[in-house]
């Protein structure tokens, strides 16, 4: 995909947040548990600094994302410059504002869902396929206060994707049987937070490559797309590509 500029994804990411406070709404984040969520929070945390959202606005972190950003925090040399600044000089940890807030029950869920006040809630999975974004999703798809942001890959088939695509109500078991839920929720798609390169970067890759590459294989894609960038990439620079099937063996010389 050809990605939009990283400062405009989270500019829209801060508007659609401060619009969803204001109408006394909940945003609810679907995110992979390692790397994008650290990313959001880092993100929010930046918001509230600034002043564009509230800095004692609620956010609740459910699942796998609150274990494993206490290892980011546990390594910090790891991480950028700025936010290695943080934890180590300015005891500013960003991944532990005092208003994030760890969900580790399903009592604790439920408090935050029958809650009445605005909130942002950072859950896994990012796809929508398990986890607790799911019942986040469950109790909150029909209220149109209420938004779901979408800053993941989501995979074909997926619950996430569906959505994405348009679907005006998803199906769940409950208690042994399946019960339908509207999506009245707001749902908004923030493509340039991917941890993945834009078409760009990857055309840019190629181009710069020294020596210059006889063969370019593209694995790891949705078909049409990487077809796509397979056919753009062979008329830039001349070159050998292909895409492997599943089972489609490539002998490496």
């Amino acid at each position: 995909d050809i990605l939009p500029p990283r400062k405009d994804c989270e500019n829209l990411l801060g508007q659609i947040i401060v619009n969803t406070l204001k109408d006394k709404g909940k945003v609810l984040i679907p995110v992979l548990g390692s790397g994008r969520a650290q990313e959001v929070l880092l993100i929010i945390d930046d918001l509230m600094k600034r002043g564009v959202v509230k800095d004692d606005t609620p956010v609740y972190i459910d699942g796998m994302v609150w274990d494993i950003t206490a290892i980011h925090t546990a390594y910090p040399e790891f991480l950028n410059n700025n936010v290695r600044k943080l934890i180590f000089h300015k005891d500013q940890n960003p991944f532990l504002r005092e208003n994030f807030n760890r969900v580790g029950s399903k009592k604790e869920r439920m408090g935050v869902i029958e809650d009445e006040g605005s909130c942002i809630i950072m859950a896994t999975s990012g796809m929508l396929v398990g986890g607790p974004s799911v019942e986040y999703l469950r109790h909150l798809s029909s209220n149109p206060k209420n938004s779901l942001i979408f800053v993941s890959y989501l995979g074909k088939g997926s619950l996430g994707r569906r959505i994405q695509e348009g679907i005006s109500e998803f199906s769940l078991s409950s208690a042994g049987k399946q019960e339908v839920y509207p999506l009245n929720i707001g749902i908004n798609t923030i493509a340039g937070l991917t941890g993945h390169a834009g078409r760009k970067e990857l055309m840019n890759y190629v181009y710069r490559c020294n020596p210059r590459p006889r063969k370019v294989i593209l694995n790891h894609g949705e078909s049409s797309k990487t077809l796509d960038l397979a056919s753009s990439l062979h008329r830039a620079n001349r070159i050998e590509t292909i895409c492997p099937q599943n089972l489609e063996t490539v002998r490496i010389k």
